[in-house]
């Protein structure tokens, strides 16, 4: 198959470049106790820009969303935990039980607060960047494979293999294989795994196939 570019190159505006910056600087104090996941937040930043350009993304909003996805990974689980309950967050699931899932949902639901002007695709794709869903948007996608295969995430074979696959296969054929592995991984490391994205799974199997 032969190369995807399908993206613009064209540079951010003085004014979204001064947002991002702000964004970055916001997300400093709110991870400044969890220098790894600032460096992960941030990178994530960088990628999904990089995967959005060669999929014809919005660069911008990629950036945003990469920046502010583990916003909430500055609450402990337990309390966010909690939190996820006062906001009436329901994954038919014992939420104790899919605890590391569910800072996106949180997020989602709480940043519009602080910043009223961030786009519900963003929002969407916050939300969506650890379980996924049958109908992902293009960002939803970028997000979820950037959140991946950035590269403070290491030389993990999987993950070098996806990285591998970037420009080279459709947007969706690489979110597929990114969220079979995340599957495998689950299983292979004997955690618990969630029943809703066997679900998914299976309605994207059967769209697919």
């Amino acid at each position: 198959m032969s190369e995807v570019r399908k993206g613009s190159e064209a540079p951010f505006t003085p004014e979204q470049e001064a947002t991002i910056a702000a964004l970055e600087a916001d997300l400093a104090e709110q991870l400044e106790a969890k220098p790894r996941r600032l460096a992960h937040s941030l990178s994530v930043g960088h990628e999904a820009e990089r995967l959005a350009r060669v999929y014809g993304a919005d660069p911008y909003l990629a950036r945003l969303a990469g920046i502010l996805h583990d916003w909430e990974k500055a609450v402990p689980d337990a309390e966010l935990v909690d939190v996820a309950r006062e906001l009436g967050i329901d994954f038919e699931d014992d939420l104790e039980d899919v605890a590391p899932l569910i800072h996106g949902y949180v997020a989602a639901r709480t940043l519009p607060a602080r910043y009223p002007w961030l786009q519900p695709e963003v929002l969407q794709a916050i939300e969506r960047h650890t379980i996924g869903a049958a109908d992902m948007t293009p960002l939803d996608m970028v997000l979820f494979v950037a959140d991946g295969i950035e590269p403070t995430r290491g030389d993990i074979p999987a993950l070098v293999a996806q990285r591998e696959l970037v420009g080279k296969v459709e947007l969706e054929e690489l979110w597929w294989r990114a969220f079979r592995d995340t599957i495998l991984y689950v299983v292979e490391t004997g955690r618990h795994l969630y029943p809703g994205t066997v679900t998914i799974y299976n309605e994207v199997a059967a769209r697919l196939s």
